[in-house]
């Protein structure tokens, strides 16, 4: 008889026991798997069921809005009630959501991450935040990245994946259609050390602070250059699928600050897109910075608050970080999004 691979469920089964409030825990991913399958679904419907990608205004945060981000908002928070969950953060709701001021855990969510790419038929994406419930609900939000039990990103695209960090490992599952359940395709995933990819949307160079557009410059020099190898450039525009790349074949991703109005603090926000992003990462060997300071060192001063985002192997990250730390700012401002250039070797 051919081994079959543990469904989530049972997998969740196996690790609850070594995991404070495991079976809480649980509970929980299991939730969202669960909606994870329907949401799905109504992403491959589409328009067949009324969802046509039509705009439906700005978030709290100023982003473009469509109906199946308002649907997936819907879908993924309500599944969360009745859980030991005490709040929830979601993109796309200006104030957290109390649901039991006194279960366990707080939840930060990005619904439906990337969804402007479904008009191109990309994949787009669920990232999940789970945390314990520390002195009180809302200030639970506020505490650094470290604190963070688990996270994942469900990534629906030609597959349905679940990429899940929990008890200091990561691990890949496939959604089974025609069973309705997850099942592990992968253990212990682990982002190779060094790679000749990299990540960034160039159309934006000329925003870019120095260090950035010195390390790029020597990605593009090739085996010429400081870096002494050939780069291939990837540009998804999709977090979830940028990740996923990362997780399979290492390489580094870059969403920077730069000097536009509006990216100067970045882009992508800490608490349920960098911050759960940068548990995966980490916990798969890699690294994950603002270019000066470790993703999951940081705390969110508020719920929508943004951040530079930059991930993957930890080689290209270390290089960037002390590109950044040996540069100068133009300005005398700590802040400023410009800085001096210099190169990799000093």
């Amino acid at each position: 008889m051919d081994h079959q691979p543990p469904t989530l469920d049972a997998y969740l089964d196996g690790a609850a026991p070594s995991i404070p409030q495991g079976d809480a825990l649980a509970k929980v991913i299991s939730r969202l798997a669960r909606a994870a399958v329907e949401l799905a679904s109504l992403i491959a419907a589409g328009p067949l069921v009324g969802i046509d990608g039509r705009s439906r205004g700005t978030n709290s945060g100023g982003d473009a809005q469509i109906d199946l981000d308002i649907a997936a908002n819907a879908l993924m928070c309500s599944t969360l009630h009745n859980t030991p969950v005490a709040a929830i953060v979601s993109e796309e709701t200006e104030l957290p959501e109390i649901l039991d001021s006194e279960a366990a855990f707080c939840v930060a969510i990005d619904p439906l991450d990337g969804s402007a790419n479904l008009a191109n038929n990309i994949s787009t994406g669920t990232i999940f935040s789970i945390r314990p419930r520390l002195r009180d609900a809302l200030s639970s939000f506020f505490e650094p990245g470290t604190t963070q039990l688990a996270a994942g990103c469900f990534i629906y695209g030609p597959q349905t994946t679940l990429v899940l960090a929990l008890d200091r490992s990561v691990e890949i599952f496939l959604l089974d259609r025609a069973r309705g359940e997850f099942v592990l395709i992968r253990r212990n995933v682990r982002i190779p050390a060094r790679s000749t990819e990299f990540a960034i949307n160039m159309s934006n160079r000329r925003h870019w602070n120095g260090a950035v557009q010195a390390f790029i410059e020597q990605c593009l020099l090739g085996a010429t250059g400081e870096h002494g190898e050939d780069f291939n450039m990837r540009w998804i525009g999709s977090l979830v699928a940028e990740t996923f790349r990362i997780l399979v074949r290492g390489g580094v991703f870059l969403y920077p600050a730069d000097a536009r109005r509006g990216y100067r603090e970045g882009r992508l926000r800490l608490l349920y897109e960098a911050h759960p992003i940068a548990l995966i990462v980490e916990w798969a060997g890699g690294a994950a910075s603002t270019g000066r300071d470790r993703i999951l060192d940081l705390s969110a001063r508020m719920p929508h608050q943004r951040t530079p985002l930059i991930m993957g192997s930890a080689g290209a990250v270390r290089d960037l970080d002390l590109m950044h730390l040996r540069t100068q700012p133009l300005f005398e401002s700590s802040d400023a999004p410009l800085f001096a250039r210099r190169g990799l070797f000093l």
